[in-house]
């Protein structure tokens, strides 16, 4: 395959794949990977699109997500970039791990297994799936880092709905409402979130906190308001330690009764070691491409944070793109970086297996 040929790319970002209805994305991919000469291609029971190349023992697992957010883009190339949703968060790192095993191809002992996972943006089911059926000696996880950046930690995230209710009382009583009392709460975890992060250097080592969302209501008898607040949390707060920490922040005695029920996945933040097989693969992958390798400490929550505690494995974090532009209406990835960042992975993956 030419270094310079795009065709996975422009053809896995003109799949519209938003979560929950990836299955034209997944069919597509699968029959990209046929063509590309994997040993095998097919979808698993969770519709996560799987491509095999080779038989060995050793195994590299590299696993993308195949899923958008809602909001389609035209795709479109101009000049230097292609526009597109999903071309940063994550078709882009997909189809460079498609692209780049491709031209790898089968190495003996080896074998290499690149999983499009679905439901990343929700509760990432794909992911969840797959963590109980592979066990892999090497994991690489697709996410936009930029081309040169290898990134080892992402944080954790715990979401919760708060709710404020008390009894009716009269506009002209004085006493403090329920949406009052709601934006009292929302003060008192953004002033412990600030005292939490006032001796922290690093973002990765801070609470972030989020306001997602916010209503009141009231009828005859009772006033009510509810906050959506998300946290990210760094690696030595676990999301068991936060729920705690807000229980005990939000207790309210008298008029005023507050619950906190969290939702979704919680997930625990996750640092990975820098002194591996596989991250020094990636640094001479980098290097070979004329550009001096660096490390990143992201903000968000991956995929990472799900499969890298289970398969207690080397693992990292790796695509291109720029994830400043990730679900925003303006997503599009340079084509040139792309291009890099499939010549550093097939280097990665060439000196990995040479090493080991």
């Amino acid at each position: 395959m030419p270094q310079t040929d795009i065709s996975t790319l422009i053809g896995l970002v003109s799949q519209y794949s938003p979560s929950g209805k990836e299955r034209g994305a997944v069919d597509w991919l699968v029959g990209r990977m046929k063509l590309l000469g994997y040993d095998k291609a097919f979808i698993d029971e969770a519709g996560n699109a799987i491509g095999v190349m080779g038989k060995g023992l050793k195994q590299v697992v590299l696993l993308g997500h195949i899923d958008t957010v809602p909001g389609k883009i035209k795709v479109e190339q101009d000049g230097i970039l292609l526009y597109g949703r999903g071309s940063v968060d994550a078709k882009g790192p997909l189809a460079c791990f498609v692209d780049a095993v491709a031209r790898v191809g089968n190495k003996e002992g080896w074998q290499f297994v690149v999983i499009g996972a679905v439901e990343e943006e929700r509760d990432s089911e794909g992911a969840r799936f797959v963590a109980e059926q592979y066990k892999p000696d090497f994991a690489i996880i697709g996410e936009p880092n930029k081309w040169d950046r290898v990134a080892l930690g992402y944080k954790g995230s715990a979401w919760a709905n708060i709710s404020v209710r008390r009894g009716q009382a009269h506009s002209a009583s004085g006493e403090q409402t329920a949406a009052e009392a709601a934006v009292e709460v929302w003060l008192k975890i953004k002033a412990y979130v600030d005292t939490f992060n006032a001796d922290k250097l690093k973002m990765f080592d801070k609470l972030l906190v989020t306001l997602s969302d916010m209503e009141s209501a009231s009828n005859d008898f009772e006033q009510r308001a509810s906050l959506k607040i998300g946290m990210r949390l760094p690696v030595n707060v676990s999301p068991t330690d936060w729920y705690e920490e807000l229980n005990n922040l939000l207790k309210v005695s008298g008029t005023f009764r507050v619950l906190v029920e969290p939702t979704g996945f919680a997930i625990p933040a996750w640092r990975g070691l820098k002194n591996t097989s596989l991250v020094r693969a990636f640094l001479k992958g980098i290097r070979l491409q004329g550009r001096e390798p660096r490390f990143v400490y992201k903000t968000g929550t991956a995929d990472f944070n799900i499969i890298a505690p289970v398969w207690k494995c080397p693992a990292v974090v790796y695509g291109p793109g720029d994830s400043a532009l990730d679900h925003t209406p303006n997503e599009h990835i340079e084509l040139e970086e792309y291009a890099k960042a499939v010549d550093v992975l097939m280097a990665t993956l060439s000196t990995l297996v040479m090493e080991k």
